[in-house]
């Protein structure tokens, strides 16, 4: 089993909207914060968003604070990202990963393109 699978990265126009998805495996998902983390290109990867265990408790990056909205399933043990007026500088790659050092093997990532 992989350990995590991203998805629903997409090409969308400014100030568009998307739903990334994370499903997990081989964890006690409930027991782990959660993160989202995105990579462009040139860039390191960044800690965008991470949800408590039991989802009362999220924190997200100044840079996309008001705009996106982590939440979690822990009886699915998938973590998603609801991501709204989006802009160029969200074009990334997005992966998901235990918060906030990323303990588990690093998906395949989804790629994100905000274009018009």
């Amino acid at each position: 089993q992989v350990p995590l699978v991203e998805s629903g990265g997409d090409l969308v126009q400014p100030g568009g909207s998307l739903r990334l998805s994370c499903a997990a495996s081989g964890i006690i998902f409930s027991m782990y914060r959660m993160g989202w983390y995105r990579q462009a290109p040139g860039n390191e990867r960044e800690l965008v968003a991470d949800i408590s265990g039991g989802g009362s408790t999220k924190n997200y990056a100044d840079s996309v604070k008001g705009r996106f909205t982590i939440s979690r399933d822990n009886a699915k043990n998938t973590v998603f990202l609801q991501m709204n007026s989006l802009k160029p500088d969200d074009t990334a790659v997005y992966y998901c990963n235990t918060a906030p050092r990323g303990s588990r093997p690093w998906g395949q990532g989804t790629q994100v393109t905000v274009s018009s």
